[in-house]
């Protein structure tokens, strides 16, 4: 089973993919982790990703979700903001992925985004990921405004349930 945890930066993805991977059993990936150091230093200086910027990691992360599909699978938190961009993440699978979407209102997120320490992605960057956003029409969507924990229980219900 593939799971992908999208949303914009702040959403939430990594502590609910954290949770997950205990609870569904399988390894858990931040897709931050795979970022050239040109993007991380560009997103340190405070200026936004843009798709060229995006396609070399897109691809690199199409080519390591086959290699787990290969295994037993993941979850891989990820902000795959546009359709264009999922459709490269996919592009390599033979098995569906199960996304998770994870949403909220710009002043939660922003909130929670000036609050972490240690991160490279700044709070002004946060504009151009709501500008870029293109919500899926499938996957299970959840409001952030529901605790993380809560949306785990219900994610892992479902899963065991087949319910996707």
């Amino acid at each position: 089973m593939l799971v992908i945890i999208m949303g914009v930066s702040g959403t939430g993805k990594t502590s609910l993919g954290e949770i997950l991977q205990k609870d569904l059993r399988l390894p858990f990936y931040d897709g931050d982790d795979f970022h050239s150091k040109e993007n991380i230093n560009k997103m340190k200086k405070g200026k936004s990703l843009d798709d060229l910027d995006r396609q070399i990691w897109l691809r690199d992360l199409s080519k390591i979700l086959r290699i787990w599909e290969k295994k037993d699978g993941a979850i891989l938190a990820c902000s795959a903001l546009k359709e264009s961009y999922r459709k490269i993440l996919a592009s390599k699978l033979k098995s569906e992925i199960n996304w998770i979407i994870l949403y909220g209102k710009y002043e939660i997120i922003l909130n929670r985004v000036r609050k972490r320490k240690n991160h490279y992605f700044k709070a002004e960057l946060l504009n151009s990921q709501y500008s870029q956003l293109e919500l899926p029409n499938y996957g299970l969507h959840y409001n952030v405004e529901i605790p993380i924990k809560n949306i785990a229980k219900e994610i892992v219900l479902r899963f065991n349930n087949e319910i996707i």
